[in-house]
């Protein structure tokens, strides 16, 4: 039952929240073994101010990104990145999106779980 309990929680984690909701982020699995693969899809508000999305996956012990530009108005709602070979850890998955003053004008996080496989 512990263990229903811890999935159901690091479930309901994944849902990306942004600033104001101009960005969400999932990614899928939620939990994985090692070595993994990551799919995160993202979507963003279009906005005559957006010019890039940065997408980071991090455990603290490892780092992936990857960043897109984004065409203001003419920009997709959604992307889709996919990161493999992700080693064992706790991943904050974040997405940034960045205006044309550089600023980051929305953000979203979420997080998965990479275990050893036999663990």
């Amino acid at each position: 039952m512990h263990a229903r309990t811890w999935l159901c929680g690091v479930m309901m984690m994944t849902t990306g929240v942004g600033a104001s909701d101009k960005v969400s982020i999932t990614a899928s699995p939620t939990m994985s073994f090692a070595p993994a693969t990551l799919v995160i899809k993202t979507r963003v508000e279009p906005d005559p101010e957006n010019r890039e999305m940065d997408v980071v996956a991090d455990s603290g012990e490892f780092h992936r990104s990857s960043a897109v530009q984004l065409d203001g108005v003419r920009a997709p709602r959604t992307s889709t990145f996919e990161f493999r070979s992700l080693p064992s850890g706790d991943y904050e998955i974040t997405a940034m999106v960045i205006g044309v003053d550089r600023q980051t004008r929305a953000l979203a996080h979420t997080h998965v779980k990479v275990v050893e496989p036999g663990a």
